[in-house]
């Protein structure tokens, strides 16, 4: 009887061990996807509108196929690959295409799915994800983990950059420590045979370490570990930037190329309406194209096609609302005249390319403008200029219906937030203390004092402006109240026909004045008190009524 027990019990036990360790090997499996050399189907060929980056990928291939002679120098070929750029610039397509050049065998790997509920489980996904890869390493030469989204598991251990929910129970700390350790490990054997021959000491010393790439994406470089970015890890950065002018012709005429198209389409023409499209925008806006082609019968995709799905895609889908009152549309109309009139008059540089009351997406109606020609920097003129035409349709609604409205939020928040990188970022109001040193960013006190002065002082600007030119205001809305929405040509000939009541034709000088507040002493009490909540300050920089936070 005690025999049979011990028997039954033995067996329970080792049901209950086989049962824990394959469930723990079953969450242990990352969603990780393997690709065999050469299965990736993207080559440098494919990708399109970055040279440089090209350039720098291409030196790393030739490292990976010529690693032995490299080796032979006293050389040691990089762990770590990190690619820096906002989403959608190709990263991951770069990737792919470094592991088809080299022909090595490829790992795609999201980072959040290295996290689990459980302790350690994620630390098991990414030892299991470098044991394969160190394994084909010993096969082909050499292998790539391709890890998207790395700030997910990276963020720096510090709490400067703030952590995840993870991070607050060890995961997150434990993901960060498991990936530093497999990124570079100490030297050791990684096969059977080799590990046993160590054991009797058979094998003098370890083999050479299988070369692993690991390429890394992410679009918060600043947030990751320091330890990250040491030599031995990713100590080689690409930043992976949206394509210049140029670029966008490469790209964009890449996409056309496999579509059916009109011959009639500028490829110069489209490269200045997508300033500061990404490959994978320029991609999906050809592609809604071909989709409106389709369902209008056509075999080909016209200029017009491409416009139409590039404005869904900035501003959303024209969605009239049919119940709107004639005194709300008379209130809009007047409200997007004052944006359109400020965007002619102030900003030489840009074209008005359609003003509507037509509401696109969650915008009951807009104004846009399109730069003339690419720039990379704004001086303080322009940054002005632009805070008066977020300003200007308040300052029309005041002037020409003699009330406000809640349209004006967003324009408020717009204006507000360039006055504030104004002062506090770009050092351009008077003061070089500038919020971004600081993990908050918030403002201080003598700092939002000069906020709300900008603004106030800006509208007041834009108010001279909208009455100086108030029959080309009244003529803009007027027509939008007949016909929805003007185009650019449209608003340009009613410039022509309503001049300024000044005479003044040329676009108004912008004023780079300093508003510097006097120096009074005040105890650290006072200042708390007279700091103004956001909602306060948003009121007081628009509202001719309201009172100075001074």
């Amino acid at each position: 009887m005690l025999t049979r027990a011990l028997l039954n019990l033995v067996f329970v036990m080792m049901m209950a061990i086989m049962q824990f360790v394959a469930i723990f090997w079953f969450m242990g499996r990352a969603r990780v996807y393997w690709l065999k050399a050469g299965e990736t189907q993207v080559t440098f060929d494919d990708y399109k509108g970055n040279e440089q980056v090209l350039e720098a990928s291409r030196r790393i291939v030739t490292l990976l196929k010529g690693q032995k002679k490299f080796k032979d120098m006293g050389g040691e070929v990089s762990k770590g690959l990190l690619l820096v750029g906002p989403p959608g610039t190709g990263k991951s397509y770069l990737a792919m295409a470094i592991a088809t050049e080299a022909d090595l065998p490829f790992a795609y790997a999201s980072a959040p799915s290295f996290q689990n509920m459980f302790f350690g489980v994620g630390n098991l996904r990414i030892m299991m994800l470098y044991r394969k890869a160190r394994k084909l390493a010993l096969e082909h030469g050499a292998a790539i983990i391709f890890i998207d989204e790395l700030d997910a598991i990276g963020l720096r251990r510090s709490g400067t950059m703030g952590t995840s929910t993870m991070s607050m129970f060890g995961a997150g700390l434990g993901l960060l420590n498991e990936l530093l350790l497999q990124m570079d490990p100490p030297n050791m054997e990684y096969r059977l045979w080799a590990k046993i021959l160590r054991r009797f000491d058979l094998r003098p010393k370890p083999g050479p370490q299988p070369v692993v790439l690991t390429i890394g994406a992410t679009n918060l470089p600043e947030a990751l570990d320091p330890a990250l970015l040491r030599p031995g890890r990713f100590d080689r950065q690409l930043v992976v930037e949206v394509p210049d002018y140029d670029g966008r012709k490469e790209v964009i005429e890449y996409y056309l190329d496999k579509v059916r198209h009109s011959p009639t389409i500028s490829i110069d023409r489209l490269a200045g309406d997508m300033i500061g499209y990404t490959p994978v925008k320029i991609k999906h806006v050809i592609n809604e194209a071909v989709i409106r082609a389709h369902f209008e019968n056509r075999g080909f995709i016209t200029y017009d096609d491409i416009t139409y799905a590039r404005e869904v895609h900035e501003w959303g889908l024209k969605q009239p609302i049919r119940s709107m009152t004639e005194e709300e549309r008379r209130r809009l109309s007047y409200h997007e005249a004052g944006h359109a009139v400020a965007q002619l008059r102030l900003k030489p540089k840009d074209r008005v390319v359609k003003t509507t009351i037509i509401r696109h997406g969650r915008a009951l109606g807009l104004s846009a403008t399109k730069p003339i020609v690419e720039t990379h920097t704004k001086t303080a003129a322009e940054i002005l200029a632009d805070i008066q035409v977020a300003l200007a349709a308040r300052a029309a609604e005041e002037m020409f219906l003699s009330t406000k409205t809640s349209g004006a939020s967003m324009d408020l928040k717009q204006a507000t937030e360039l006055a504030s990188a104004y002062i506090g970022l770009y050092g351009m109001g008077g003061t070089l203390y500038s919020y971004a040193a600081f993990p908050d960013r918030s403002p201080t006190p003598d700092m939002r004092r000069r906020i709300n002065r900008l603004l106030e002082h800006q509208k007041e600007q834009v108010s001279k402006l909208l009455a100086d030119h108030a029959d080309l205001v009244h003529a803009v809305a007027q027509r939008l109240l007949e016909k929805d929405e003007l185009t650019g040509e449209e608003l340009e000939e009613l410039a022509e026909q309503y001049p300024p009541r000044s005479g003044v034709v040329d676009p108004p000088a912008i004023e780079e004045s300093i508003y510097p507040e006097p120096e009074v002493a005040v105890s650290a009490e006072e200042e708390s008190q007279e700091e103004p909540t956001d909602e306060a300050l948003l009121i007081a920089g628009t509202d001719t009524d309201a009172e100075s936070t001074e």
